[in-house]
């Protein structure tokens, strides 16, 4: 049997918190995976994090910033601003901060769906000091 399709509007309220400290607005899902937006305030910068057992790929849609990932002997930070996507391959530590006067805004895929508190590692290090709190990890 297929699964329904679904259509959602993004909403107002902040569904909830993510391990990095970023507001997150759940969107739709299928059984391979979910959409979310997710959003740092102006000037803020998040908490490092690795997933576990999921992979996401996120699409920035407003502000500018900065992305930290280390994934083994690679470790990059990017510039990114509204267009730009990046990948987090599973077990890939990172870390963003909005560098503008306006929140740093993404639409992300996680692989498989988010299964929940346990997912996300909080990091002791990563780039840069962070500015918000984390959410349930």
């Amino acid at each position: 049997m297929n699964p329904r399709f679904a259509t959602k509007q993004l909403a107002a309220p902040v569904d909830a918190v993510a391990p990095d400290g970023s507001q997150v607005r759940i969107l739709v899902g299928l059984e391979a995976g979910g959409l979310a937006h997710f959003s740092l305030g102006p000037g803020a910068t998040s908490v490092p994090v690795r997933h576990r057992t999921v992979s996401e790929i996120w699409y920035f849609v407003s502000g500018a910033g900065q992305m930290w990932r280390r994934q083994g002997d690679q470790e990059a930070v990017d510039d990114v601003r509204a267009g730009t996507s990046v990948t987090i391959p599973v077990g890939t530590a990172f870390q963003f901060r909005s560098t503008s006067g306006e929140a740093l805004t993404a639409v992300g895929v996680t692989m498989p769906p988010w299964p929940g508190v346990g997912e996300a590692e909080i990091l002791a290090e990563g780039a840069w000091t962070p500015t918000v709190e984390a959410g349930p990890a």
